[in-house]
């Protein structure tokens, strides 16, 4: 006899939707096997940088760690569960009471208890953790983490299926760039630079426009394609040393427009139309030209018109282009790059956005030092 009485109790991970609601369904169908899961959370790893983000969280309204971040070498703990090349189980977090890491102290300070800690990793690299916290002490038994292993496996395949697509996606077109214009346009620690800038600001404004962690890591991913449409541009345009020609200006800029037909073929070709965050990258593409005054372009959108995303990425990229060195210039100092930055503010940039990265100074500097221009010889 054919039956369809039985409903998935997983089939919302077959729909359409963010990360975060994949999450929650996970965990409410094991809360319904083990109620004492009270929170399931998600860092992902900046192999570049060492450092640990947090990311996506089931917490709902109880989120004890939101736009954090710290590097692995600071994470004693942490590191460990990869140096012993296990999951970690903790039952009484008052262990690290006496530990000094933010992370730790508002864990506890939010009332959780007990953890269990499993390393994610993707085509055999490290990729980040997942957490499963507790309110209880002494809760994981040998059951509950057999079970707690197959989620956490789960767990680990939605989050690296879903980002490995968007870095195959990001490849793709880095490779595209690459290969048609062996040019130095754009430096690897331009994009490097710009793109961590991107994030700073995301993450300063983040409580007036309500980003959240997995908003402000799609803005810190798609920040370096903001140009990918001078692919089409010719050489003589786009490396002429000297001021363009009306006309040729009027070809510049025609780059936004084909950024955005590659990317919509590239998200075509590889099936992403629908990933949620995947109108991030077309408007960074797109509008990061437009200006607050509405003398920009395409398209002379003025003020809040403009995505939030393309004047994030407008300010961490004019600013990048005045700190570093050019064909055309020598690199600026901060000072003299910020003082022209407040100039623009409030007509070319955003005023917020600006605001923002001056008032992260001191981890600017520290992006500079580590992702300093390679001089040729």
């Amino acid at each position: 006899m054919v039956m369809f009485d039985h409903q998935d109790s997983l089939g919302a991970l077959n729909e359409d939707i963010p990360l975060r609601e994949k999450l929650e369904c996970i965990h409410g169908v094991l809360k319904q096997q083990y109620d004492f899961i009270d929170r399931i959370s998600v860092t992902v790893y900046d192999a570049k940088t060492d450092i640990l983000k947090t990311f996506v969280d089931s917490s709902g309204t109880d989120e004890p760690l939101q736009h954090y971040q710290a590097r692995l070498a600071d994470a004693g703990s942490l590191r460990d569960i990869l140096g012993h090349g296990r999951p970690r189980v903790v039952n009484d977090l008052e262990v690290f009471a006496a530990g000094g890491h933010i992370h730790t102290q508002q864990i506890l300070k939010q009332g959780y208890r007990s953890s269990y800690t499993l390393p994610m990793f993707l085509n055999g690299h490290f990729f980040g953790f997942v957490f499963f916290n507790s309110y209880r002490k002494h809760p994981f038994t040998p059951d509950a983490l057999h079970c707690l292993d197959t989620f956490g496996h789960l767990i680990s395949l939605v989050i690296t299926g879903e980002m490995s697509a968007i870095h195959t996606l990001l490849a793709a077109l880095k490779t595209a760039r690459e290969i048609t214009h062996h040019r130095d346009v754009e430096t690897a620690e331009h994009l490097d630079r710009m793109s961590r800038y991107a994030q700073l600001i995301a993450k300063e404004l983040s409580g007036k426009y309500d980003f959240d962690d997995e908003y402000i890591e799609h803005i810190f991913l798609f920040a370096p394609l903001h140009d990918i449409g001078k692919i089409g541009i010719p050489d003589r345009i786009l490396l002429k040393p000297d001021k363009l020609s009306g006309r040729e200006f009027e070809q510049m800029k025609g780059h936004v427009q084909k950024g955005r037909q590659i990317i919509d073929d590239m998200l075509q070709n590889f099936g992403l139309e629908g990933f949620q965050y995947v109108d991030i990258l077309r408007n960074i593409a797109q509008y990061h030209h437009e200006s607050i005054d509405g003398s920009g372009y395409p398209y002379g959108l003025e003020g809040g018109d403009i995505p939030i995303e393309a004047r994030i990425v407008a300010v961490a990229d004019v600013f990048d282009a005045l700190a570093s060195r050019r064909r055309y210039k020598a690199p600026w100092t901060n000072d003299k790059a910020f003082a022209v930055l407040r100039r623009l503010a409030g007509s070319r940039l955003d005023r917020e956005c600006v605001d923002a990265l001056e008032r992260n100074r001191a981890e600017v500097e520290r992006i500079q030092d580590q992702f300093r221009e390679i001089q040729a010889d």
